[in-house]
């Protein structure tokens, strides 16, 4: 910096006021600095502006649980936007929803000196990250909870929405709801099935367990053998509900085989939902908007913000593209 002043001609808190674009330089000021900066090969050391103002690596990192998931996609793309706003650079890992991977992998990233912390958690105790948010490292957990550790949170309605979209399927005048899902060690399922058990209750009607609700559905292939099963049963479900995308696709595809009326609740939308030959109504979000907020929130703690932490929440919205009445 001291070769670009003297090359420019300005004093060296100029250099350093243009290189971090303060505002009020002189126009012709910020010409000369950097024309001086290009000829000289000038690269600004980010190192240096991080520890001088307080930080360490210009860096965050984020771990999702599988990059080949659109919904965790959208949210590495959404969160590199604000750190790239900030002047920061994102590190993106996978825990594959492995608890113990997951521990290593954010002790990986803390060894590191990352400024920061984006988790969506795939295990229910994060007590091991205390040490290190006590030396300093924030953390903003999204889309699920921490387990053992006060931190920030950002999450989706899930039980809200859930609840109003089978609320829906009731007022369309299904009482026999299949309700779908993966496993309810996962926070997302555990409130999205208890948001269907109200509107069933709130309607008179229970769940009935033993037949309608079936747990263990991971995949679009156990889906559609699910939906068959239950399509195959002497008094069928008149309506699916799937509580997450990758459910949704096995369901549509064997409702759409047999030619079958039921009506299919989603939540999650994606971007082929409304080119499916199926009637797919589903429980929307902004998935941007729930990591933006999340690494808006981590960036506020970066730059000094030490209130209590805080759960925030992002709503969901019912998008009818066909719900067959009963």
């Amino acid at each position: 910096m001291v070769d670009v002043a003297a090359r420019a001609g300005v004093s060296l808190k100029t250099v350093s006021r243009v290189v971090n674009n303060a505002p009020y330089v002189q126009r012709e000021l910020a010409e000369r600095v950097l024309a001086a900066a290009t000829e000289l090969g000038f690269r600004r050391n980010h190192l240096a502006s991080s520890l001088r103002s307080g930080r360490t690596t210009a860096t965050i990192g984020l771990l999702i649980e599988d990059i080949a998931n659109p919904f965790y996609a959208t949210i590495a793309g959404a969160a590199a936007e604000v750190a790239r706003q900030h002047d920061t650079m994102l590190i993106i890992a996978s825990s594959e929803e492995e608890p113990e991977r997951e521990r290593e992998l954010l002790s990986d990233l803390c060894a590191r000196r990352v400024d920061g912390l984006l988790v969506v958690p795939a295990g229910d105790d994060h007590s091991f990250l205390r040490a290190e948010v006590e030396l300093g490292i924030p953390v903003v957990f999204l889309d699920r909870p921490a387990g053992g550790l006060p931190a920030d949170t950002v999450l989706l309605d899930n039980r809200g929405g859930a609840r109003s979209g089978v609320a829906t399927l009731i007022e369309a005048g299904h009482r026999r709801v299949a309700i779908l899902f993966d496993s309810t060690s996962v926070y997302t399922m555990r409130e999205r099935l208890a948001g269907a058990r109200e509107a069933l209750a709130a309607a008179g009607a229970t769940a009935d367990d033993d037949r309608l609700v079936r747990g263990g559905v991971r995949d679009p292939e156990t889906a559609a053998r699910v939906v068959g099963e239950l399509l195959d049963q002497p008094d069928p479900p008149t309506a699916f509900f799937s509580l997450n995308n990758r459910i949704t696709l096995g369901a549509v595809e064997e409702l759409h085989r047999r030619g079958s009326d039921a009506a299919l609740l989603g939540f999650d939308d994606f971007d082929v939902a409304r080119l499916l030959p199926y009637p797919l109504t589903v429980i929307a979000y902004d998935t941007r908007k729930l990591a933006r907020t999340a690494a808006e929130l981590l960036f506020g703690r970066i730059e000094g913000d030490r209130c209590a932490p805080r759960s925030l929440l992002i709503p969901t919205e019912l998008v009818a593209r066909g719900l067959p009445t009963s």
